[in-house]
């Protein structure tokens, strides 16, 4: 179709993904599914197409302009307040399934910094008989992640605003946690510190501190044979192993699918 063409070729300099955002956009003008629009095109283009893709070419990016974002095998409402899921946070649910195969699944399931709600809920989607307990700082990421909740995991999920897991006495299962962990003076892509909230992407001179909050609370949590996922940055696997492991759990490296480091993955030591 020569309108999705064009609309690429405008979206090379601001994306990745041009031809995709471009699917994605129109789709979105037209009220329908991508799948739907690759199958049957429209013999017109709305006005809002235009609209839409003036705002992707400014930076701002495709999940918070439709307001959607697809993550493991869920969809999640996605607004300004809440970062966005990115694939690479799929490994956390990918090293899940392998700790827990073969096996009933977590039954108690903790997220801290929830935001959009999107490892926890993708957790709950995954072994349906659990429940979970998501904690976030930001009132508004937890308006948004409870809306999520309703929609995907009803009755299944509380939200609780809070400092990651302080007055948190019982013990979970599996615990996920994508902390914010660029250190503050670290170059982003394009449209990130733009548009994302700073408080979900930045943690101190060296990106750490969140995890140095984290780290002195997960041995508390997590219950025997349980595993905890927490997120890192690319070059941060020793220094964050080491803030991790303090209380006496042990940790293992998970890669992406591009093979970088992107999680630790704690247990109880033997």
């Amino acid at each position: 179709m020569n309108a999705i063409a064009d609309a690429a070729r405008r979206l090379t300099q601001v994306s990745d993904t041009p031809l995709l955002d471009a699917e994605l956009l129109l789709a979105h003008a037209l009220g329908i599914e991508r799948e739907r629009l690759l199958l049957k095109p429209p013999a017109e283009i709305p006005a809002e197409f235009e609209t839409l893709l003036a705002r992707r070419e400014a930076g701002e990016p495709v999940a918070y302009i439709i307001g959607t974002r697809a993550f493991w095998t869920i969809d999640l409402e996605i607004t300004p307040d809440v970062l966005i899921p990115r694939p690479d946070s799929e490994t956390l649910m990918d090293s899940a399934v392998e700790h827990f195969c073969g096996t009933a699944g977590p039954n108690r399931i903790l997220d801290l910094g929830t935001g959009s709600g999107a490892l926890l809920l993708a957790a709950l989607d995954q072994w349906r008989n659990a429940t979970g307990l998501g904690i976030d700082r930001s009132q508004a990421a937890l308006d948004v992640a409870r809306r999520n909740a309703q929609a995907i995991a009803p009755g299944r999920a509380e939200m609780r605003l809070g400092d990651w897991a302080d007055g948190i006495t019982e013990r979970f299962d599996l615990i996920l946690c994508n902390p914010p962990y660029v250190a503050t003076s670290a170059p982003l892509a394009p449209g990130v510190a733009e548009h994302e909230p700073h408080e979900a992407l930045f943690a101190g001179g060296d990106g750490l501190d969140a995890l140095r909050a984290i780290g002195p609370q997960l041995p508390r949590l997590l219950e025997a044979g349980g595993l905890a996922a927490v997120e890192i940055g690319f070059d941060q696997a020793a220094p964050a192993a080491a803030l991790l492991t303090q209380g006496g759990l042990s940790a293992r490296l998970a890669r992406d699918l591009a093979g970088r480091p992107r999680a630790l993955l704690l247990t109880r030591a033997s």
